[in-house]
């Protein structure tokens, strides 16, 4: 009866315990995270700031640039291998392509990394504009799920 209790803790264990595997090992969380301002750098007059998010410290952290444009706020979120937009306009806060003059990795590169299903679930975030803090916040939540599997590694 003892042996027959345990297994069936065993295998209940098995079904609450969420574990995804990614071909780098396992998949971490990306709870932690933390965001660091830039500062001291000649960055133009439509950059308006830049902030590095790390999601760990044995990997390059992604860089966030802040861009004014006529429709509201773009962050750029750029990484070696992949590139995303942020954009808080009137409609809202969430994901989008970003403009071909402001692109540094080949396209065929970052669609490779970015889930482009994820990448259209995130269109909208929130249907609030938000201020700089908030949207480090979602970015640095919500850039995780962005990037497939395969590619996880790229952040922790």
């Amino acid at each position: 009866m003892r042996k027959l209790s345990l297994l069936s803790v065993f295998v209940v264990c098995l079904f609450v315990v969420p574990i995804s595997a990614n071909a780098t090992g396992f998949r971490t969380e990306f709870k932690a995270y933390e965001i660091s301002v830039v500062d001291n750098l000649f960055v133009g007059k439509n950059v308006k700031a830049i902030w590095t998010v790390r999601y760990s410290n044995e990997e390059v952290p992604v860089t966030v640039v802040k861009r004014k444009t006529l429709e509201g706020t773009e962050y750029l979120v750029y990484s070696k291998f992949f590139e995303v937009s942020y954009a808080s306009t009137a409609s809202g806060f969430g994901t989008k392509e970003v403009r071909r003059s402001w692109s540094n990795v080949p396209k065929r590169i970052s669609k490779a990394v970015i889930n482009q299903e994820e990448m259209k679930r995130q269109r909208i975030i929130t249907p609030n504009k938000v201020d700089d803090e908030k949207a480090l916040g979602l970015i640095a939540s919500y850039l995780p799920d962005l990037i497939n599997d395969g590619y996880t590694h790229l952040l922790n």
